[in-house]
């Protein structure tokens, strides 16, 4: 509706800060609702693109780790990640939503473990004292950047679903990067020192 009022494409429009802009022409977006509220309702109907398009969402993560070589102790330095999610309607609850799968990340790969007792099989660590998760200390400074992307495949917002993205990927980074720091490498996750330690050169 507001492109029309302009007298423009979709595409050529921008919507930002609450004004629109289209071919050098400005508009505050509170012009558009004078004469009544902007309503307009629509209907997505299914197609066949669920069979011919590949739809999904992307991400890559680039971590740095340090590796104590006494205790085997593992700290990230520095994390990034790289996501593609079609068009990014609100930027910083993207973002937020990716941070804190990266944190999820670092918890799964470093300190977060599930402890049974093998007589009963009852929860012993069913505690935040026990549990143990990522604290402020142990998150470094997390990077992340969107891809440019708009899928028009997707739906007619061009847009795809973030959820889960921001945290596949995030912890292999970190268990590629212990093994690119000293060459030990550990396949029962969390990397702890007793898992680190025993597979560490000898100095």
């Amino acid at each position: 509706k507001i492109a029309e009022t302009m007298g423009v494409e979709e595409r050529d429009l921008t919507l930002q800060d609450g004004v629109a802009t289209a071919n050098n022409r400005r508009a505050d977006l509170p012009e558009f609702t004078k004469n009544g509220p902007l309503t307009v309702e629509g209907t997505i109907n299914k197609g066949d693109t669920q069979t011919d398009r590949r739809q999904a969402t992307f991400g890559a993560f680039f971590a740095e780790v340090g590796v104590n070589s006494v205790t085997g102790e593992t700290r990230v330095r520095r994390m990034h990640g790289s996501f593609a999610a079609g068009r990014i309607l609100n930027a910083k609850t993207a973002r937020s939503q990716c941070l804190g799968g990266m944190t999820f990340g670092i918890g799964m790969a470093l300190t977060e473990e599930l402890m049974f007792d093998k007589r009963d099989g009852h929860l012993v660590n069913n505690d935040l004292a026990e549990y143990h998760v990522p604290v402020n200390l142990d998150v470094p400074q997390l990077t992340v950047n969107f891809v440019q992307e708009r899928d028009p495949w997707a739906n007619p917002m061009q847009a795809k679903g973030i959820g889960e993205l921001g945290i596949c990927g995030a912890g292999a980074s970190i268990i590629n990067a212990i093994y690119d720091a000293c060459g030990v490498r550990v396949r029962d996750l969390p990397a702890t020192m007793d898992k680190i330690l025993p597979g560490l050169p000898d100095m």
